[in-house]
């Protein structure tokens, strides 16, 4: 079943409703995706699941995936909440959702960041 959805993920960007696609397939799939991805020129980069034998593919237009190298996070959870509403958008993710999701994430970040920090003072003291 994989291999339909990522048939059609292919299709949806050749004619033009995605630039940049997502794909978490198998690690057995993984030969028969990138031999269709390099028939078909399509630019992809590919970042093991951590602790799993899945693999995330994103692949589309070169540009968007030159992003996802520039980011240079092999995980997803990794992304900042920057980087994290930057992929939503360009995966075409709803843009009021993403936004309601950013600030969220955000909120948590922060929230991370001054208990980080106020560990670190009291280490200090």
């Amino acid at each position: 079943m994989s291999m339909q959805v990522f048939g059609h993920h292919v299709y949806e960007y050749r004619k033009g409703l995605r630039s940049l696609v997502l794909h978490t397939i198998s690690g057995n799939e993984l030969d028969a995706a990138i031999k269709r991805l390099k028939i078909a020129e399509i630019d992809y980069e590919i970042y093991p699941v951590k602790q799993t034998d899945r693999m995330n593919i994103f692949f589309g237009a070169k540009e968007s995936v030159d992003c996802i190298r520039a980011i240079g996070k092999d995980d997803l959870n990794a992304y900042t909440p920057e980087e994290d509403f930057m992929l939503g958008t360009m995966l075409g993710y709803d843009r009021r959702q993403q936004c309601e999701r950013y600030l969220e994430q955000r909120a948590r970040w922060e929230k991370r960041k001054a208990v980080l920090k106020d560990g670190f003072d009291n280490a200090l003291d």
